[in-house]
């Protein structure tokens, strides 16, 4: 499924970037300031690696680390996945979707361009959240009313072609109520 818009229509053109020697507590607080959820770590003018509020919480609170001590380089994840800016933002998706992460480094040669996040692929194309829920496991999960029901989505009819609001399944394809009840 091909949205026509590209990455490069809606990442964040000059991401945050820490070094590597920058102690937490300073990319900590940039974070705050700059009101961003991760930082680009960059080497010697090159990627080199990306730190999330999660890796805060978990690799530094969590442990009992001393953040004005600990640095950048300790702490941050060195194995990114990428995303090339040409590429439609349902492919980065699908990319941030099976590699379990939110943001994606954008990369055009090794250069790079821009920050991918999964908040900007929503903000551009809402629809893909359905694509997005499914990867989330709720806790207590049979405890919550998730929808009306689990066997209607909105979509187009695959018997008449019109928009539903709600499509119920028939003989494994998904219909409107009208068709269903003609079928």
């Amino acid at each position: 499924m091909k949205t026509g818009y590209k990455v490069s229509d809606a990442m964040t053109k000059k991401p945050i970037e820490v070094s590597e020697s920058t102690s937490i507590r300073e990319c900590a607080q940039m974070m705050k300031e700059q009101d961003v959820g991760s930082v680009l770590v960059n080497r010697d003018g090159k990627l080199a690696g990306i730190i999330t509020e999660e890796d805060l919480v978990y690799r530094i609170v969590a442990e009992s680390k001393n953040a004005s001590k600990a640095k950048v380089k300790d702490i941050m994840i060195t194995k990114l996945v990428t995303i090339e800016p040409d590429k439609d933002i349902y492919d980065a998706l699908m990319k941030m979707s099976s590699s379990n992460v939110k943001r994606l480094p954008v990369l055009k040669g090794n250069k790079l361009v821009g920050l991918l996040t999964l908040k900007d692929v929503l903000k551009i194309q809402p629809q893909l959240f359905e694509i997005v829920a499914e990867r989330y496991e709720l806790r207590e999960e049979e405890l919550k009313p998730i929808g009306i029901n689990v066997s209607e989505k909105e979509g187009i009819c695959q018997n008449c072609g019109e928009y539903a609001r709600r499509l119920v399944e028939h003989d494994g394809t998904m219909v409107c109520r009208k068709c269903k009840s003609e079928l």
